[in-house]
């Protein structure tokens, strides 16, 4: 640090209309939108406006310049000013300089332009800006124009005018033109009392649509407020019961309809996590219950002194080994549901074969009076060698545990179908749909051992490695357990 303080980065603010409520925004976009349209429309409606009375006006110019421009007499003005223009242009060329004033009098704002370009102002009338456009109507380059100009009445003050210039033929042949004036007040004082009004009504319709916006975006948010609600209800209780309207068939609609569906499944997941904890409880008690008494009865004995029969303390180690066994697969089967399906291996491809021939061992080892029959193909599948292996041995372990003295459990692996037959009491057909539920055993299976969580760890793992497992009556009595996995018979590069 060479004694400097560290310098911190300053904190970035969040931009302003994030800084706003989701009502604020809403109001505020309405009354921007309202604010375009509207100023658009006021816009429009001023600029046609203006096109009319410029219209109105070069009308009125046409008629007091004597008709239409283009019309049979268009190159002849009114017969009352035809004189005052012949005088005008003797004026001009008796003044060549042109700036002899005009006699004050009524202000008419008319002129004659000369083909050179110069402007003859006719007696007692304005004088107006020679522009040139006017010249080369005079020079008959053109046959007539409108245009804005600048204007000086006879009292020599300046106006705003709108002008016309049109061709001129002198009785001796000579060429000009004449320009016709009116004065634009009468144009633009409505045009500026229109915009006031325009401005004036866009400034409301955007106070209007900001109020509208505002109440319309309360309305509209008001699930998004119930569901707030709720959420923060959840949050401080944890009552995963509550539940919002399902009101139309709006987004705020199905965001109501998938909140009450996440609430649903997390009460479920709930329950579900509620009644494995008590179902574990449950299978736990009875083995370390018995575990417990043996154990004491072994100490109870260590501190009396009186030794007990070699054969009651065998009977009584053998137990506590079958209770430890017991409990060591009731935690591994837990183990093994609850892991989180992040966690889980990554799959790789298995030789089902070989998991299903180590199966087969071991369940003749578990049932050395029994008669295990098997027969496999060679099979190859994508999953997780020690979940599959686990799964076959649980199916040979039920089919082990289930069948009689001297019964037979046929093994078959053909074509990615592994099948497991035993010739034990079967599955009634009321219990079929419970058989891969945790815990659950049926009523003729509460008095051997086992958890229950066997078949639910082969659904589970099956259903991984993208198969299917099933559990149906064989013909002739026992249970026919089915599993297809997909694969290959031979290993894939």
């Amino acid at each position: 640090m060479n004694g400097r303080a560290a310098t911190r980065a300053p904190a970035t603010r969040p931009p302003v209309t994030r800084r706003l409520t989701l009502r604020a925004r809403m109001a505020l976009l309405t009354a921007a939108a309202v604010a375009l349209a509207v100023a658009a429309c006021a816009t429009a409606g001023w600029l046609l406006t203006r096109n009319q009375l410029y219209q109105e006006l070069d009308r009125r110019l046409a008629a007091t310049s004597g008709g239409p421009p283009g019309g049979p007499e268009h190159d002849r003005p009114f017969r009352g000013t035809a004189l005052r223009i012949e005088e005008a242009l003797v004026r001009c060329a008796q003044d060549p300089t042109g700036s002899a004033s005009p006699p004050p009098g009524p202000y008419e704002m008319t002129q004659v332009v000369t083909a050179a370009g110069r402007r003859c102002t006719l007696p007692g009338a304005g004088a107006l800006e020679v522009t040139a456009a006017d010249a080369e109507v005079a020079r008959g380059e053109r046959g007539h124009v409108y245009h804005d100009g600048t204007g000086v009445t006879a009292s020599g003050a300046a106006d705003h005018v709108r002008v016309l210039t049109r061709p001129f033929r002198a009785q001796d042949g000579t060429t000009a033109a004449v320009s016709y004036a009116i004065s634009l007040d009468e144009v633009e004082g409505p045009l500026d009392n229109l915009a006031l009004l325009l401005t004036a009504v866009t400034a409301l319709g955007v106070l209007v649509s900001a109020a509208a916006g505002l109440a319309i975006a309360r309305a509209s948010l008001r699930p998004v407020d119930e569901l707030t609600g709720a959420v923060e209800h959840i949050a401080r209780t944890e009552d995963l019961a509550t539940r919002i309207p399902e009101e139309g068939t709006d987004e705020i609609a199905r965001l109501s309809r998938s909140f009450n569906a996440m609430t649903g499944a997390l009460a479920a997941s709930r329950e579900r996590q509620r009644q494995l904890i008590a179902d574990a409880g449950h299978e736990l008690r009875t083995p370390l219950t018995s575990l417990r008494t043996n154990i004491d009865l072994l100490l109870r004995a260590e501190a009396t002194g009186r030794d007990l029969p070699a054969a009651a303390r065998r009977n009584l180690l053998t137990s506590v080994k079958a209770q430890m066994r017991e409990l060591s697969s009731l935690v591994g089967d837990l183990l093994e549901l609850a892991r989180p399906d992040e966690a889980r291996p990554v799959r790789a491809a298995v030789g089902l074969h070989d998991v299903v021939a180590r199966a087969v061992e071991r369940a003749r080892l578990r049932g050395p009076g029994l008669t295990v029959d098997a027969e496999t193909g060679p099979w190859y599948v994508l999953g997780d060698p020690a979940s599959l292996e686990r799964a076959v041995v649980n199916l040979l372990d039920n089919a082990v545990k289930f069948s009689p003295p001297g019964g037979t459990v046929t093994v078959r692996l053909t074509g990615g179908e592994l099948t497991v037959r035993d010739h034990g009491p079967g599955i009634a057909g009321e219990d079929l749909p419970h058989v891969f539920e945790r815990f659950w055993r049926s009523p003729s299976a509460r008095s051997l051992p086992g958890s229950g969580l066997g078949l639910s760890i082969v659904a589970r793992v099956v259903a991984e490695s993208g198969g299917d497992v099933a559990l149906e009556p064989a013909p002739g009595g026992g249970t026919l357990a089915r599993v297809r996995l997909p694969g290959t018979p031979a290993p894939r590069d």
